[in-house]
C-alpha cells in the first residue's frame, strides 16, 4: 500500500492515515543526536524494550502511576504519573521526538493532541481509541470480513436472555487486561457471574488450539510476520502458561494465519508491532480472538529464538527502518514465571540457580517489588534444536522455579 494512500473501507471513526512528514524530521534527529522516544507505561515490557533501545542509541523516557515500576532504575527519564490523565500525558509528551505505548490504556485524547502538534504517535491514537473497546474491535472485523467467533453487543446483564445458546463468554467493552474483564457463562444459572456494564457477548468457540502472531509495519508499508505460535492458558490465571514456537499446525494454517495477520495491520494502517491471536477450530477455521497493538507476551521468545526480537521489531518499525528478519533460529518453548499460591510481599526467585544449570534455559526477571499469587514476575525461554526436548525442559522449570516471598 502506497503510505499517502487511506487503507480501502476503513472507518473514519478510529482510523488515521499516517503522514510521510513524520519521516523527515524524525530522520533528522535520529543521526548524530540522542533521539527521545516517550513510553507510556513503565512495565516489563517496556523494560525489555529499553534493553534493545540501548542497542539503537535510544532514549527511553517512560511514563507510569507505580513509582517502583520495571522501567524506573533502566529508563534515560521516569515520570511517576498516571496514563489516563490528559494534562499528565500532555506534559509526558510534549518534549519528545516521538510516543509509543507497552499498554494500551492510555488517554487516547491527550496523545491526539499531542499528534496535531506534530509529535508522532505510534501505534495512532485513532487504532488505540479502537483497540480499547473489544465491542469496536468486533465490529472492525464483521465490517472488513475478518474471521471472528458470532457476537453481539450489550448495555447491561439484563439483556442476556436466558433462552440464547450456551456456553457464551461475556467480555467487558472496556478495562479488561490479562484475563481480567472476562467471564464464562455456561448457563442460566451463571446469570449471577455476569457483568452489569457494557459488554460483548460472544459464543463460546470449542477450539482445538489457540494461536499467536506478531507482525509489524513501518510507515513505508513494509510488513513483517513472525512465525505463528502456540499458546496453552493457565485456567485459573487465563495467563498463558507455555508458549510453543513453531506451533503444532499445518502449513496452509501457518499460512492462513500470518496472512490473516498482515492483512488485518495493512488494513488498520497500523504503524507498529500488533499481536493478533486466534483461536484454531477442529474443522480447521482459524478466528481472530483480540489484538494487542504493541509487544506481546506471545512474543517473548523472539529474543533467544529469532534473528530479530519483537523489542527491536518494535523500534524498528515505529522509527521507519527496515524491519528485521523474522526467521526462527531454533525451536523454543516460553513459560511464565508467576507468583505462586499463598505467598505475598518481596519476592524471593526459588529454583532459578536450579533452572541456570539447566541447558537451552533463559530466565527473564521483571524487577517488580512485590509479588503476589498469578502475578506475571517474569519469563523463561527453552531454546533448542527440538520442540519436543524443550517441552520436557520447560515442565521441568515450571516446576522448580517459584516465585514466592522472602
Amino acid at each position: 500500500m502506497d503510505q499517502d494512500e487511506s487503507p480501502p473501507d476503513c472507518s473514519s471513526m478510529f482510523l488515521e492515515k499516517v503522514s510521510i512528514s513524520y519521516l523527515c524530521p524524525m530522520r533528522k534527529k535520529w543521526y548524530g543526536n540522542k533521539f527521545r522516544l516517550g513510553v507510556l507505561g513503565g512495565g516489563q515490557l517496556g523494560r525489555m524494550m529499553i534493553q534493545e533501545a540501548v542497542n539503537l542509541d535510544v532514549e527511553i523516557h517512560c511514563l507510569d502511576p507505580d513509582q517502583e515500576a520495571p522501567c524506573k532504575d533502566l529508563a534515560t527519564s521516569f515520570q511517576i504519573g498516571s496514563l489516563q490523565d490528559y494534562d499528565e500525558v500532555m506534559r509526558f509528551g510534549s518534549d519528545k521526538d516521538l510516543l509509543t505505548i507497552e499498554i494500551e490504556h492510555v488517554n487516547v485524547e491527550a496523545l491526539e493532541a499531542l499528534e496535531k502538534r506534530g509529535i508522532p504517535v505510534f501505534p495512532q491514537p485513532g487504532i488505540l481509541r479502537m483497540i480499547q473497546d473489544k465491542g469496536l474491535q468486533k465490529e472492525f472485523y464483521a465490517a472488513h470480513g475478518f474471521p471472528t467467533a458470532p457476537f453481539r453487543l450489550i448495555q447491561n446483564k439484563s439483556q442476556i436472555n436466558e433462552n440464547i445458546s450456551f456456553p457464551v463468554v461475556q467480555k467487558l467493552r472496556t478495562g479488561g487486561y490479562d484475563g481480567k474483564g472476562v467471564v464464562i457463562l455456561n448457563g442460566p444459572n451463571d446469570l449471577k457471574n455476569a457483568f452489569d456494564q457494557e459488554s460483548v457477548l460472544e459464543e463460546k468457540i470449542p477450539f482445538e488450539k489457540e494461536l499467536s502472531v506478531i507482525v509489524a509495519r513501518n510507515q513505508r508499508g513494509e510488513c513483517a510476520s513472525y512465525p505463528v505460535v502456540e499458546c496453552e492458558f493457565n485456567p485459573e490465571s487465563n495467563l498463558v502458561e507455555f508458549l510453543f514456537s513453531p506451533a503444532r499446525i499445518s502449513n496452509s494454517v501457518e499460512r492462513e494465519a500470518k496472512s490473516l495477520a498482515e492483512k488485518l495491520i495493512q488494513q488498520l494502517n497500523m504503524v507498529g508491532l500488533l499481536a493478533v491471536e486466534f483461536f484454531l477450530t477442529s474443522s480447521g477455521e482459524l478466528l481472530i480472538n483480540e489484538i494487542a497493538p504493541r509487544p506481546h507476551n506471545s512474543g517473548h521468545h523472539t529474543i533467544e529464538c529469532n534473528s530479530c526480537s519483537q523489542f527491536e521489531q518494535h523500534l524498528r518499525s515505529i522509527l521507519n527502518l527496515p524491519l528485521g528478519d523474522t526467521k526462527a533460529i531454533q525451536a523454543g518453548v516460553m513459560v511464565n514465571i508467576i507468583g505462586a499460591e499463598g505467598y505475598q510481599g518481596e519476592p524471593y526467585y526459588d529454583g532459578l540457580e536450579e533452572v541456570l544449570s539447566m541447558p537451552g534455559v533463559k530466565p527473564h526477571i521483571y524487577g517488580k517489588k512485590q509479588t503476589k499469587p498469578h502475578r506475571k514476575m517474569g519469563h523463561a525461554t527453552i531454546h533448542h534444536d527440538d520442540l519436543d526436548s524443550a517441552i520436557k525442559i520447560a515442565t521441568e522449570v515450571q516446576k522448580r522455579l517459584q516465585v514466592k516471598s522472602v
